[in-house]
């Protein structure tokens, strides 16, 4: 990623935020005695390790404020705004396009990266990657959206090609998304364009629908959603682990170079029914521990995974609830640094415990 072209504030500026965007700019002396002309004195500026995705289903307004409260620490925001359903056609969700929302980070000195999912599994993504002819329209598609509005590059979350399907289909998923990858890169680099890809974590039962190597060369970064290690269709247990970190966190830095990843984190938690072959609910951090209080469920927090959790009783139903906050994204942070990873990214802007900003600026 050529960070000379990110968009930043400028060094010694304090930047008056509304919900609009920024209101007016003022240099730190100016803004004591009320002038606009003062010098600034020169200040080091924190660094910007940090990207975070924002959700269109939920409160966007209250996640767009949140990335604004937390500039200082956000290089890039990604709106998740975005679904490939064919080779040429990108659906958008909405709000897409919010051109207030795109301004208001950009005057933040945000990156704006609109994220592209898809829901073309394995066999369709396949036939895509492998024809040449249709590999190329669809990296025209992706170019035309980036090129819609005044976006920084794209986000690239195929994750259903990766999770359908047999192994043999997700193996020709993994060499054609590489191809892919080669050049939608190389076509975005030549407009002064970021390339991200977003990738699940890569062990020895998962992941395995994406070439690291061959992926980490042609991005400007790969982003690891490090959650989901026990996920709404699974049983209960803890989002993530110590354990997982360490084994996932080794492969991606032998074959991806360290200042390319981020490690995502989660800001929210699953709700399972004990005994019920059901999808678990989704709660943000906020709507868990609400739920919690009101259950007058105790707090417990497994070490040993690096993840709170608790229980509660619905009528005859046993609830059990795991999810992540500040205290568990501390607890996993010695494991980035064991391995030389500095950028982290959050799952959602909206959905964490506010004090894990807190945790991040204590790396």
């Amino acid at each position: 990623m050529d960070q000379a072209s990110a968009p930043r504030a400028r060094p010694g500026l304090v930047f008056l935020l509304t919900a609009a965007g920024v209101a007016a700019v003022l240099t730190p002396g100016a803004a004591a005695q009320g002038r606009t002309d003062a010098p600034a004195p020169a200040a080091a500026q924190p660094a910007r390790t940090a990207s975070a995705w924002l959700p269109y289903w939920d409160d966007t307004k209250a996640a767009y404020r949140d990335a604004l409260q937390h500039a200082a620490q956000l290089h890039t925001v990604s709106p998740f705004w975005y679904r490939a359903t064919s080779t040429t056609h990108i659906k958008s969700q909405p709000g897409a396009g919010d051109k207030q929302v795109i301004a208001g980070l950009h005057q933040a000195g945000i990156k704006v990266v609109p994220t592209v999912n898809e829901s073309m599994d394995a066999t369709a993504m396949a036939a895509l990657l492998h024809d040449r002819t249709r590999r190329g329209a669809h990296i025209a598609a992706l170019l035309r959206l980036v090129a819609s509005r005044a976006y920084d590059g794209v986000d690239l979350d195929y994750e259903t090609m990766a999770t359908t399907g047999s192994a043999r289909m997700r193996e020709r998923v993994r060499t054609g998304y590489a191809l892919f990858a080669d050049e939608l890169c190389a076509r975005l680099h030549a407009k002064g364009k970021s390339c991200v890809i977003t990738v699940m974590a890569r062990t020895g039962t998962s992941g395995k629908a994406y070439d690291y190597a061959r992926l980490g060369k042609a991005a400007d970064r790969v982003r690891i959603m490090g959650y989901d290690l026990h996920w709404a269709e699974g049983s209960p247990g803890p989002l993530s682990s110590l354990a997982w970190y360490e084994e996932f966190l080794r492969y991606a830095t032998r074959t991806v170079p360290r200042d390319k990843l981020e490690v995502a984190f989660p800001g929210y938690g699953w709700d399972w029914t004990q005994g019920v072959k059901a999808r678990a609910k989704h709660l943000t951090w906020k709507e868990a521990e609400a739920l919690r209080r009101r259950k007058g469920a105790a707090y417990r927090f497994d070490a040993k995974s690096g993840t709170p959790h608790f229980t509660y009783r619905a009528g005859r139903a046993v609830h059990h609830v795991w999810y992540q906050d500040a205290r568990g994204v501390a607890a996993h942070l010695p494991v980035l640094r064991k391995y030389g990873v500095r950028n982290t990214g959050l799952w959602a802007l909206g959905f964490e415990d506010p004090r894990f900003w807190k945790a991040l600026g204590g790396e």
